[in-house]
């Protein structure tokens, strides 16, 4: 029989029930549809500190995450990470990029690389793509616009791929911001259900 996957969400937004909320969740749903077990992890419900760039998680060799010498929230998140067969990494745009809380996230992610002191640059320590991933994002620019001239779903497949992930699919939903509560739409409803087959199948 074979084993139930599981799918994990990184949520970098500030307003739950939202539009990236909202999106997520039914990306998990259709997930969750073909037998997998999901789970969502508001960043805004964890501690994680800041990165000092002490460089001590960099600096340990092997293919296995370094060891980060801060106590919060950080490394059970990662545990939970590196049990699942799919993730998605999900963040509203702000200021032309992710959330401060999503950008603490993803600067601490760089325990997955190797860069001893002397190096030139740090060395991705997981080679190749171990799991999938889909990419969630809004804007209040129109999605098109938004997509040309920032890097934001760059640096989340970045970090993606830093955590071993394949990116899958992006879901990226523009004109977010015409009222206080907005309905994700027909269209981003269904390419969200489609991402969420995908991730599992």
């Amino acid at each position: 029989m074979d084993r139930q996957k599981r799918v994990t969400a990184i949520v970098g937004t500030y307003r739950k029930g939202g539009i990236i909320d909202a999106a997520v969740d039914e990306i998990l749903a259709s997930a969750r549809d073909q037998g997998a077990l999901a789970e969502k992890i508001y960043l805004t419900d964890a501690c994680i500190e800041f990165c000092t760039n002490c460089r001590t998680c960099a600096g340990q060799p092997g293919q296995e995450r370094g060891r980060c010498p801060l106590s919060d929230d950080m490394a059970g998140i990662l545990d939970k990470i590196e049990q699942s067969d799919a993730l998605v990494l999900a963040s509203p745009m702000n200021f032309g990029t992710v959330t401060a809380v999503m950008k603490r996230f993803i600067e601490r992610l760089i325990c997955y690389a190797y860069w001893p002191w002397g190096a030139a640059a740090p060395r991705k320590r997981k080679k190749k793509g171990t799991r999938r991933a889909v990419v969630v994002v809004s804007s209040a620019a129109p999605a098109l616009l938004a997509r040309l001239t920032t890097r934001i779903t760059g640096l989340l497949k970045q970090a993606l791929s830093l955590m071993g992930a394949e990116t899958a699919g992006v879901l990226f939903i523009g004109l977010a911001a015409r009222k206080p509560h907005q309905d994700i739409g027909v269209l981003a409803r269904r390419k969200a259900r489609i991402l969420g087959r995908k991730l599992v199948q």
